[in-house]
């Protein structure tokens, strides 16, 4: 039986979806990770630098107080200017620096107008404090952030005075922009790999996934395909092994079954023709009437372009249309002259005997509407329910226009056979009564079809 194609499916929406969820999930991820990562790293730096400047000054701010105690000691300014002066020339990340002395004098000053200045104490949190009494604090000036670090100046293990140098909190930040845009470069490089790994894992991960889709959906759709490829020997692995000897496995018992069904299908159909053959054989007029029936209405059913499911169905229908003659006795059946009343009630009742021996099988219940109402006219007065017009099953119809035609072709015991030219008028004439008449027509013009042809084939 052949069936006609439906619409191209899409085949892999829901791995398709996995593979976006896994991307996603991956994706965010990284993402989080990194973005995690980032933030933790830039604090860390950011520590550190600050860290590591606070060091710096105060490194230098401990050797500047080694060097000026003795020059604090013998008075000498000069000797604390350049001191000073050399000190913040090669040190510009330096804001001041400035010497003093005990009581908190200003001896000597980066800025020199601030010289002779008392110097007051940084108002800002201590950071941190060493044990030789080197300070950190942070100092909030109005306008901007300062570091100040004092470092006391120690001669002979007497205090003299004490170096303070300070530095704006923006030479830190400059080092930590530096920093964190090598950071975020570095991150940001990780991300761009960790993106494209991630993907490409995913669709290295979810092509064995995608190949067993598609097999599945093969086998599905009953189509043979090419053992699907392993991908790995994992589980997935072993399961697309198992899968492609489940499918071969599937293929040949379908294959098996195929075969049985079409041998079982042909000695349906051959016991059909049998039965049909055994019926018409009661009457000797009727014999071979069925199979003249199924062919005729097989034809007009192509005219009507009729599937090949239903034009099977309509041959083994009219095949089966006079099984109800079964039940008629031969005394009505092989009667040589016209039926009585009664008679006729009784030939006419074949229909639904055919249709109740029909009901006994379930597998050919979808030939019941066919046998039981080809008797039916399209103007109602048919039996054995009265149908009418589109009431009437078109597979009734066409077999009705055959059975007619044949009856009308073949000689009876109550009056010889018709010509061709006559069956095919008195057709058209029982147009729109016996028969639908766009029906009657396609049938008429087949038959003239026919004729032509065999007067050609008369000719050559």
């Amino acid at each position: 039986m052949l069936e006609k194609p439906g619409p191209e499916r899409k085949r892999f929406p829901v791995l398709q979806k996995i593979r976006v969820k896994a991307s996603l999930y991956v994706l965010v991820l990284l993402i989080s990770t990194t973005l995690a990562f980032s933030i933790i790293a830039l604090r860390i730096m950011n520590q550190y630098i600050l860290s590591e400047v606070i060091k710096r000054v105060e490194t230098l701010s401990r050797g500047t107080a080694a060097v000026a105690g003795y020059s604090l000691m013998s008075n000498d300014l000069l000797g604390l200017d350049n001191i000073v002066y050399r000190v913040k020339a090669t040190n510009p990340d330096i804001e001041s620096m400035a010497i003093i002395n005990p009581e908190g004098e200003i001896l000597v000053h980066s800025d020199t107008r601030r010289a002779g200045e008392t110097h007051r104490p940084a108002a800002g949190d201590v950071l941190r404090k060493a044990e030789d009494g080197t300070t950190v604090s942070e100092v909030q000036g109005p306008a901007r952030e300062l570091y100040e670090i004092q470092t006391p100046i120690v001669f002979l293990d007497k205090a003299v005075g004490s170096v303070i140098m300070t530095f704006n909190k923006a030479v830190v930040n400059e080092a930590q922009q530096a920093a964190r845009s090598r950071i975020l470069g570095v991150f940001g490089l990780l991300l761009l790999v960790g993106v494209a790994s991630s993907v490409f894992l995913t669709a290295f991960l979810t092509k064995p996934v995608q190949e067993l889709s598609k097999g599945v959906a093969d086998l599905k759709e009953g189509r043979r395909s090419r053992p699907l490829r392993v991908y790995s020997q994992d589980e997935l692995g072993r399961l697309t092994e198992s899968f492609n000897e489940m499918t071969a496995l599937i293929t040949s018992q379908k294959n098996s079954l195929s075969r049985y069904a079409q041998d079982l299908e042909e000695a349906y159909v051959s016991t059909v023709r049998v039965l049909a053959a055994a019926i018409d054989a009661r009457d000797t007029h009727t014999l071979g009437h069925s199979t003249r029936v199924a062919g005729l209405s097989v034809e007009l059913g192509r005219e009507l372009d009729l599937s090949a499911p239903e034009l099977e169905d309509l041959e083994i229908a009219c095949l089966f249309h006079d099984v109800g003659k079964i039940k008629i006795p031969d005394s009505i059946l092989q009667k040589k002259g016209r039926l009585t009343t009664a008679e006729q009630r009784e030939m006419r009742r074949h229909p639904e005997y055919g249709a109740e021996i029909l009901a006994k099988a379930p597998s050919l219940l979808k030939y019941i509407p066919a046998v039981k109402y080809h008797h039916e006219w399209f103007d109602g007065t048919g039996y054995p329910d009265g149908l009418s017009g589109g009431k009437i099953p078109k597979a009734a119809a066409i077999i009705s226009l055959a059975d007619v035609y044949d009856a009308m072709t073949s000689d009876r015991p109550y009056r010889d056979a018709l010509s061709e030219e006559e069956a095919r008028a008195e057709i058209a004439a029982l147009a729109g009564r016996q028969f639908e008449p766009d029906l009657a027509a396609r049938f008429i013009l087949l038959l003239q079809k026919r004729a032509a042809a065999l007067i050609k084939g008369h000719g050559e």
